[in-house]
């Protein structure tokens, strides 16, 4: 017998925070959690404890793709809020910090979602190369390559909105 419960404690946040990366909405993020786990309990007979975490991610990011393709639904990541735990910085460190997000959080916008999500498994989540291939359909050296060229993208955004180029230029 599965304890839903307990997995609903252990891993409700973890949806939550992947739904919230993947749409920027924590509204629909709170809806997704709630039909992930509707799914989990339908497929309850078919849940391999060792793996749900990437079974419930892998529902979580099916869900959105379900909302965006049938309601043509665009929702930006700009809205997801970021903690500093870097104390009070002067307005120079502030302002850098706040390109460098803004930066960062655009380029994650402009990468393919299945890109999207394979970094987001890695870096938000702590996902195995292996849990990444096997939520997202794709062979183990895919989801390697994707989390990898998604990174170079992201630091490059990073870098560029430091050194004070726009993100135009960066693309270039």
């Amino acid at each position: 017998m599965i304890d839903f419960s307990g997995l609903y404690r252990a891993h409700a946040r973890d949806v939550h925070r992947f739904a919230t990366l993947l749409t920027g909405d924590p509204a629909l993020a709170d809806d997704v959690v709630s039909e992930t786990f509707i799914r989990l309990w339908s497929a309850r007979a078919r849940v391999d404890l060792t793996t749900v975490k990437g079974y419930l991610l892998a529902i979580a990011r099916n869900l959105i793709l379900h909302e965006r393709r049938h309601l043509r639904r665009h929702v930006g990541l700009a809205g997801v809020e970021h903690s500093r735990a870097d104390g009070r910085p002067g307005p120079e460190e502030t302002l850098r910090s706040r390109r460098e997000l803004e930066a960062v959080l655009g380029a994650l916008r402009l990468l393919p979602e299945i890109d999207r999500a394979a970094v987001l498994m890695r870096a938000e989540e702590g996902m195995s190369y292996e849990e990444i291939a096997a939520a997202l359909g794709i062979t183990l050296a895919a989801a390697r390559v994707k989390v990898h060229r998604a990174r170079l993208k992201l630091a490059a955004a990073r870098l560029s909105a430091g050194s004070g180029a726009t993100q135009e230029e960066a693309r270039r």
